[in-house]
Order: structure tokens, then sequence, then C-alpha cells
């Protein structure tokens, strides 16, 4: 593989073997974006196979130093492989990688590999060794990481994540603290865009394109706060169950972001969290619904060295007793109306 940025082709493809000793081919084409998702995916008849693919793309670019928004890369598969295959994610990533000029592929390339892990840029294994000459395969003692494909270091000491945890209540047995994760890599100098495409650096593989947005002003508005104009980041953000409704985890989204980047003292435990706010700009927190089921919740999960954090105005309405029952657990409470003071 050259160093050498080369040529960008207009489409790419890339085949997999598949267990039974049959192929699957991954084809990516680019076009101009045009207001359009950067990432399109398609398999034959599964759409839950597509969605996989965004977000193992998405989650894949995490640890370019370059953010480029201009294009659409749409990508396909000429047939659906089983629910439990996965050697495809790595032809999904070579692709996404060669049309867009990050990557130069030999034609008729095989690949195999999989990753839980590829916002770190890291490749963990493959489940089916080809014979084929020239075939790339994932994982220790083969392709290990992605910048081992254009000769360069493995760059996963320069991801940074953090998880904060947020109630998921529906009044159900399913109630359960959900984790928010955010990791941040920093862009180049020179990287393409200004404030806008910051903001189109932000990728949460999984949610639409309505909550993706709304997340992105979320932590674009928080940021400002911080008053951090130099740094640039590539983030991706992943929740542990993807389902939830309403607006009462943009507290635990922005304390993990603030602890990802550095500007949060990191707890012994978990940071806890439920608000939201109209002007995070300003650093605000607000108070959500679910006051009395929410600190029940949080109250029953809590471990210790867990720090939770709930909005002021919920203070005066806390249930009697919540502070010293979490301080007998060895957590600790305490009520804000800004972040930054923390």
């Amino acid at each position: 593989m050259n160093a050498a940025l080369p040529k960008r082709p207009d489409t790419v493809a890339v085949r997999s073997q598949l267990q039974d000793g049959s192929f699957v081919t991954v084809t990516a084409t680019r076009r101009p974006r045009a207001g359009r998702a950067d990432i399109k995916c398609s398999a034959p008849g599964a759409p839950q196979l597509a969605a996989r693919m965004v977000q193992v793309a998405h989650l894949a670019r995490h640890t370019e130093a370059r953010h480029d928004s201009r294009d659409q890369v749409v990508i396909s598969m000429d047939r659906a492989p089983g629910d439990s295959a996965r050697d495809w994610e790595l032809a999904v990533v070579l692709a996404d990688r060669a049309v867009r000029g990050l990557l130069a592929l030999p034609g008729g390339v095989l690949a195999n590999g999989w990753s839980a892990q590829w916002q770190h840029g890291r490749i963990d294994g493959h489940d089916v060794d080809s014979a084929a000459p020239g075939a790339l395969r994932g994982g220790p003692g083969h392709l290990h990481h992605l910048g081992a494909l254009t000769g360069q270091p493995d760059v996963a000491a320069s991801v940074s994540s953090a998880r904060a945890w947020f109630p998921l209540h529906s009044g159900g047995i399913n109630d359960a603290l959900c984790w928010v994760e955010v990791s941040v890599y920093p862009l180049a100098a020179g990287a393409v865009g200004g404030a806008a495409a910051d903001e189109e650096a932000i990728a949460a593989p999984g949610l639409d394109g309505v909550r993706q947005q709304a997340l992105r002003q979320v932590l674009a508005g928080a940021r400002h706060f911080d008053g951090e104009k130099a740094a640039r980041w590539r983030t991706t953000v992943r929740f542990g169950h993807d389902g939830f409704q309403g607006n009462s985890h943009e507290l635990a989204l922005v304390l993990a972001d603030r602890l990802a980047r550095g500007r949060e003292f990191v707890p012994r435990g978990r940071i806890i969290a439920s608000g939201c706010s109209s002007a995070w700009h300003a650093g605000l927190v607000e108070p959500v619904e679910g006051l009395a089921p929410k600190c029940a919740l949080i109250e029953r999960e809590a471990q210790l060295g867990d720090r939770v954090l709930l909005p002021r105005a919920w203070e005066p309405a806390l249930p009697p007793g919540i502070k010293d029952a979490l301080r007998a657990k060895g957590a600790s409470l305490v009520c804000v109306e800004r972040i930054g003071i923390i």
C-alpha cells in the first residue's frame, strides 16, 4: 500500500469470503453530497445489515485526521451474508477509504476482518482464512490497525473516550442506567471546513438524522461555553441503547464529552446525570421530567464511587433521604445549575 494519497476513483469494489467459501462483493461509489447523508448503505433484503454497514463506516472514519463532508459515499453489497457474519466489515472500511482517495487498493482485493473498536482504528480479528493470494486478514499477527495500510503508526492512543450514565426510565421492568460514550480524535490543522464542518465531524452511528442533528447542536453549544476555539475534534458518540426518547440524556452527553476532552475531573466511579438545556452555549442545566422515578432508579443502581449530577431546579423536590442513601453506598450527589463548575 502506498503512503501517498492516490487519485480518487469513482467506484471501488472489495470482496470478502464467507464461511461457506462463497464471496460477497462490497461496492463503494462517490458522488457530490448535495445535502444528503455522508454515508448511505444497502444490502439486498437486509435493512438491519445496511444500518450496521453505516455504523461500521462511520466508526472507522473516527481516526482520520481530516474531515471532508463534500461527498456522499454509497456502499452496497451484492448479497446479504448471514446474521452472524462479520468479516465483511473490513471490506466496507477499505472500500469507503479507497473511494475517497485515502487508500490505494489493487483490483480484486479480498479482505476479511472485524472489530469491536473501529473508532480506535483497531482490527480485532477475522473468521475466514482465505487462500487467495494477497488476501487481507484482520487481527493480531495480521492487519491489526488501519494505519498499517499506509505505513502509519497505530493512532489508538490518540483517541480519548469517556462514558457517563443517565437513567433510562419508561415505567417498566427494563428501567436501567444507560451509558453514553464520547470518543474524540484531533483534527489536523487545515482540515476542510470551519465551524459548520466541525459540527459535521460529530457522528452518532445508529441515530436518525433528526436526533443526530440535535446531538450535534448540544455538543456544539456546550463546547462554545468552554471557549474552546482552537481545538478541533472528530467526535463519535455511542449509546448503550439507541431506542430511547426525550432529552434527559443531554447532561450525561455533555459531561462525557468534557471528560473525553480533559475538561472534567475523572470520578472514582461513574458519572450519572439527568438534565437538559435550552441554552448549552450559556452552560445552563435545566430540569427534565420524571424526577421521582429517575431518582429512585439512580438510588437503586448507584455503586461505590459514583457521582450523581442533577439539575439545581430539582433540589427542593428531591426524595427525602436520597443523599444519605447514596452516601451510605459510597456515592455522592450534587445539584448544579451550570456546567464547568462541577
